[in-house]
Parts: structure tokens; sequence; C-alpha cells
């Protein structure tokens, strides 16, 4: 990029703009670069080859949206300074910025009570202080602290810019076409009424098949059952290599910032902003967890081999759709099955299958409700003011559940 004139060449949106210094300084910090290390979609390129994309091109869609949902915001006269729309940019250009590799997938096996949003402010705030306190108003913004309540909900709410541009950007390196929505239709829709977003009565449509295509999107992409099998499939690979981290004097294989959270218990209690736990947190990628897992695969562990080498050569887990939990007699004929074709332990095996339960809820009215604006002042809740598609069905009813059975199958040659 030049140094006079920012501009930034998206493949879903095209060229965007960086407006000022500060939003290019807080782009170039080590941890938000880390993200071009990091997959949007983690695993899902194992169903959908095109889906390479990383959280760092979604990280500046979503800021180029926040831009533009602002300039519409202006244009109906909602008053929102300088100040606040750098800082509303910032605060949405770093909302991913504490993902681990592959999505959750750390947050469940290598840190103890620990999400990524919990890591985003921590990282928040470390840049802050590299950058002399330039970023308060965006983290209060962030925080949800800042006075205009409004700022915060284009960063978080049911009708964010973060929902639209991940629909838009998946559906695009997917192909699954279903989740394309109308993100500029519904920017311009945007409007503020007692601080909180509205969206104009002529914009309902477009609301309607937003909705549609984040159900659609979880349930063709984000939970399918193969992605979800990976995944699967990913933390029992990393579970056992913790708890051969912990049980025996072999050294496995990895890299510094793996280590440390593959030796020693890691809580939320170890982070701060200036915490070396947050520093090796920084150092991990999608890299790290990928290199480590293929030498594995030679390594002295017939659990971790296993694992490590179907999981290269894309021989996963393999889903079953259950219509209730396994009982006690089921898992231990499972442990067993696997013990005798192995030669190990039933304790072993019990890191050769697993179960899972996927949920969805596409809206939820007793969230931050998505608001429509009517020309005579009035405002209705979307599940209410539709007419066209049945959105109770998806605001009103109980959370769709899939409970599978994944395992790696003893019949095919995997093992």
């Amino acid at each position: 990029m030049a140094n006079k004139r920012k501009i930034i060449n998206d493949p879903v949106f095209g060229f965007l703009s960086l407006p000022n210094e500060l939003i290019y300084d807080v782009l170039q910090h080590p941890y938000v670069q880390r993200l071009n290390r990091i997959r949007q979609l983690g695993l899902s390129y194992l169903v959908y080859p095109g889906a390479m994309h990383s959280r760092f091109g979604h990280s500046l869609g979503a800021m180029h949206l926040m831009q533009e949902a602002i300039s519409s915001l202006r244009l109906k006269g909602v008053e929102i300074t300088e100040h606040e729309a750098t800082s509303a940019m910032i605060a949405i250009l770093l909302h991913d910025v504490g993902h681990g590799p592959f999505s959750h997938v750390l947050e469940r096996t290598l840190v103890d009570g620990v999400t990524h949003e919990d890591i985003s402010l921590l990282m928040m705030e470390r840049i802050n202080i590299d950058l002399n306190g330039q970023l308060d108003t965006a983290i209060s913004i962030f925080r949800n602290e800042y006075p205009k309540h409004f700022l915060h909900q284009l960063i978080s709410s049911q009708l964010d810019v973060d929902r639209m541009d991940y629909l838009c950007r998946d559906s695009f390196f997917t192909g699954v076409q279903e989740g394309r929505v109308a993100s500029e239709r519904l920017l311009k829709m945007l409007d503020v009424r007692n601080d909180k977003l509205v969206v104009q009565v002529k914009g309902i449509y477009s609301v309607e098949k937003f909705l549609v295509a984040r159900r659609l999107m979880y349930w063709q992409v984000y939970l399918h059952k193969t992605s979800v099998a990976a995944e699967q499939h990913l933390i029992k690979i990393l579970s056992r290599a913790k708890e051969l981290a912990r049980t025996t004097k072999d050294e496995l294989f990895c890299s510094p910032a793996l280590r440390y959270f593959l030796y020693q218990p890691v809580s939320f209690d170890m982070f701060s902003p200036t915490s070396e736990a947050l520093e090796q947190y920084a150092l991990l990628d999608d890299n790290d967890v990928l290199c480590a897992i293929k030498a594995w695969i030679a390594g002295g562990d017939k659990v971790l081999s296993v694992l490590s080498k179907s999981f290269i050569n894309r021989q996963l887990f393999r889903g079953e759709l259950l219509s209730e939990a396994l009982n006690e007699e089921q898992k231990k004929a499972l442990d067993k099955e696997y013990a005798a074709k192995l030669g190990i332990t039933e304790k072993e095996a019990e890191y050769l299958w697993s179960e899972h339960v996927s949920t969805s809820n596409t809206y939820s009215e007793k969230a931050d409700s998505i608001d429509i604006l009517y020309s005579d002042g009035t405002i209705r809740d979307i599940s209410d003011a539709s007419e066209i598609l049945d959105l109770a069905s998806l605001t009103r009813k109980p959370i769709k559940r899939y409970l599978f059975k994944y395992r790696l199958d003893p019949i095919n040659g995997t093992l």
C-alpha cells in the first residue's frame, strides 16, 4: 500500500479505503497482521476448497461496511463525529483479533475458561497501550460503554456489519450462493431512533433475506456435518497431545508458542494486556497446529499418530445422526472396538470418537431486536412486522438440534 493513498483491493467489495493514519497503524500492528494466518472458516476448506480466506480479510470487509453504515446514517441527520467514526471502524476492525487457530478449537482444548471475545478485548487494550491511548473510545464502543449505543449495535447485534460481511464473504468463497445478502441496501435503510438502530420499512424484504441467508449458511456451511467432524477430530488430536505432554517424558514436536499451551495449564487469570500468556497466544496461528500434526504422524504414540495421519489425509471422523445420546453400554462398545483394533487401552480409545450437538438460532427477539420503522413513526420487531415469510418459525420455535456421533471408521482402512 502506498503511503499517500491507502487503498486495498477486496475480492468481495472492491476497492476499500483507509481514511486516516490511525486506522493504518492499527492495521499494521502484529496482532492484526496475525489474522492473515488464521482461516476465517477454520476447517471448512475440507468441504468447500475455496474457503481459504482469512480473518484479516473479514475484518477489513466489516470495517468497510462500518464506514458505509456511518455515511448512510449521517445522510439521515444522525450526528457522528470524525473521532466516533474512526473509533467505530477500529472497534469492528479488531472485533475478531482474539480468534485462535481454527476458530473455536483452541478455546476447547488448550486454554481453560478463556473465550476469543476475552482475548480480543485484551489484545485491543494492548494495542491501545502501544498506540498511546488512542483507542480509548474504540474500546468503550466495543464494550457497549459509550453513550451512543447504536454504534455498538453496528458491531454486535442481530443486524450488524460483522454478520453482513461474513455472510457475503463466506458465500463468495464457498460458492454457496444462498448466503448472499443485500448489504448495500440494508445499510442504506438504517436509521436511529431513541439511540437504537432501526430499519426503514422499505428495507424489510432485505432483512428477511438476511435472516434466511443466515439460517441457510449455518446449516450448509458453518454446521456442515463434515466440517464439524473435522473440528471434533482436531479437538481429539490436541486433547491427546496435551495429555501426552502432561503424562509422558517424550517431547512432542511443536513451535514454542504451541508448547506453551500444551505443557502447562493455561487459565484466564494468566492473561492480561502485558502478560506472557497473551504474547504466546498472539504467536499462535493455523501453521503452528498443522506443522505439529504432520510431525506427530511419525511420533511414538499410536493414538496420536493414527489421529494425525487420518486428519492430514482427510480420512476424518465419520458422522452418524443420532436420535438420542449414546448410553454407557454403547460408549463402552466403541472403546472395546478400537482397543481391539489398535492394541490400545479402552481409555486411549476414547480419543477416537465423540458426540456433538449442533445448534443454531436464526433470530431471538429477546436479544437486541431488529426493529422496523414505519412511515408513521411506529416501530415493530421484524418477527411481528414480516408478512412474507413465517419468521415466527425462525424466531420462536425451540433451537434446532442435531446430535451426531463422530468416529474414525475401522472398516474403510482408516486405521
